[in-house]
């Protein structure tokens, strides 16, 4: 039916405005890790896809990270690219940096 086919290109677009949120944060994590001075190489954020991202951490820095600036992910490093947003991007990138220089 009409309406069936009107969702279904709605969910769509959501599902596309979602994906492409998420690569717009993994691409300001890694610019926001250039500006802050890190000299790693950052490439692997935004070169894995999906809503779950490895930070290629160890489980010290991730430690440092949840106990110096209450930010949370496994201990093996692995972050939620959904709670990044253009509003905490920047403080994560300072944290990030500070743990791995």
């Amino acid at each position: 039916s009409k309406q069936w086919y009107q969702r279904r290109v709605r969910g769509l677009v959501d599902v596309k405005g979602m994906a492409d949120r998420i690569i717009g944060m993994r691409s300001a994590l890694k610019a926001g890790l250039a500006r802050e001075g890190s000299s790693l190489n950052w490439d692997h954020l935004t070169n894995q896809i999906g809503m779950f991202c490895f930070t290629g951490m160890s489980p010290e820095q991730v430690a440092r990270l949840t106990a110096e600036f209450s930010v949370y992910l496994t201990k093996d490093g692995r972050i939620s690219v959904a709670g990044v947003s253009s509003r905490n991007v920047d403080y994560l990138a300072h944290a990030m940096h500070t743990v791995t220089k």
